[in-house]
């Protein structure tokens, strides 16, 4: 049995009991079970539907090239042209080791997850009021601040020890509040914290990291979640489409449709009629472009939530969607481990490839079926 087979244990995610009282999806929408199809009584006895030899090889050999190149504070730098972003980038990578089956206190990976969790406290320094990045490397904080909301809250609840939980309780707190104070007035958010803007694609990381950790059990706002979730209604677009932002028009735009797709899901708004029109949306240009595995540009930006919305929706979408996006990820992955992320760099690339081959693992909770 392989690394990620032997270090892939289902186990049950230690939430906190209050959040097992007061169960609620956002946007008002119940949520559903955190870990299905979890035990407690061992390894997976075999791969996931579709997730082939090699693929599970790509797997083992992209956990290892993160492991490999951390910083000793526990960050990941990008070495690509648009800027080094250790902030949203330590977010990406621990998630992708999160979704390996790394915990805290798990796999093999686990010191790795620990050091990670480590570098983004750190970064929620004082001065920040509450920020979750170092202003001088992140040129677009929000997008760092709401990918290590998301880290954190699905990290909370896999921490055993209650001095660290603790601690990230206190960032998270702080952070909603300035997630909260951020909010435009139209309900997204835009790079820069309190600018008054936004745009949907930094929008998209405030809804999911407020998920995460509403599901934690940290008590959200539902006035902030409520707002957002109107503000991607009014970015919708009559063909179905969502555009770049809520007001002044514009075209549709692919890779913030799916996006829009899959945050809707993580809320559980699986019938909201905005969701069934961009899916159908999403849908209809894939095939016109004969079930290409990406559209829109953005080849990895777009696949990280094209993936997510195939496998939130249903079975039958996800197994037209996989197999070309699979092989594409083997067949383009370099020798060390890596994928180049769009010029963003090796990190980035990475990081969504192994998002993306990980998803039928269904080891982290936002995204489970």
């Amino acid at each position: 049995m392989s690394h990620t087979s032997t270090n892939r244990v289902f186990r049950s995610v230690k939430r906190p009991i209050s959040f097992l009282l007061i169960l609620a999806a956002v946007c008002g929408v119940l949520a559903q079970p955190l870990v299905p199809g979890y035990a407690a009584d061992g390894p997976i006895s075999k791969r996931p539907e579709m997730i082939t030899a090699e693929a599970e090889k790509a797997i083992e050999r992209g956990l290892d090239y993160l492991a490999r190149t951390q910083a000793r504070d526990g960050s990941w730098r990008n070495k690509g042209g648009y800027g080094s972003y250790p902030t949203a980038m330590t977010a990406l990578a621990g998630l992708a080791l999160l979704a390996g089956g790394n915990t805290p206190v798990e796999g093999k990976y686990s010191d790795n997850v620990r050091r990670a969790v480590d570098f983004i406290i750190k970064q929620a320094h004082p001065a920040n009021n509450g920020l979750i990045g170092n202003m001088a490397e992140e040129h677009v904080p929000m997008y760092g601040h709401g990918f290590s909301m998301l880290f954190l809250g699905e990290v909370y609840g896999m921490e055993r020890d209650p001095d660290r939980q603790e601690k990230m309780k206190a960032v998270l707190e702080k952070a909603i509040k300035l997630t909260g104070q951020s909010q435009s007035a139209a309900g997204g958010w835009l790079y820069q914290p309190n600018s008054g803007g936004d745009e949907g694609s930094v929008t998209i990381t405030q809804i999911q990291g407020l998920r995460s950790i509403r599901n934690a059990g940290i008590q959200v706002p539902k006035a902030i979640i409520e707002k957002a979730c109107k503000y991607i209604e009014m970015s919708a677009n009559p063909d179905g489409g969502i555009r770049y932002q809520a007001g002044g028009g514009g075209e549709s735009r692919p890779p913030i449709t799916a996006a829009a797709v899959a945050v809707m899901y993580n809320s559980g708004n699986y019938e909201h009629p905005v969701a069934k029109k961009a899916l159908e949306y999403i849908k209809k240009l894939m095939k016109g472009q004969g079930n290409a595995r990406v559209f829109g540009g953005h080849e990895f930006y777009s696949t990280l939530y094209t993936a997510q919305a195939m496998y939130l929706s249903s079975a039958e979408n996800w197994k037209e969607y996989f197999p070309a996006t699979r092989d594409h990820f083997v067949n383009t992955q370099a020798k060390e481990g890596s994928w180049t992320g769009d010029g963003v760099g090796e990190t980035y690339g990475t990081a969504i490839g192994l998002l993306t081959l990980q998803l039928p693992y269904a080891s982290l909770p936002i995204l489970q079926r």
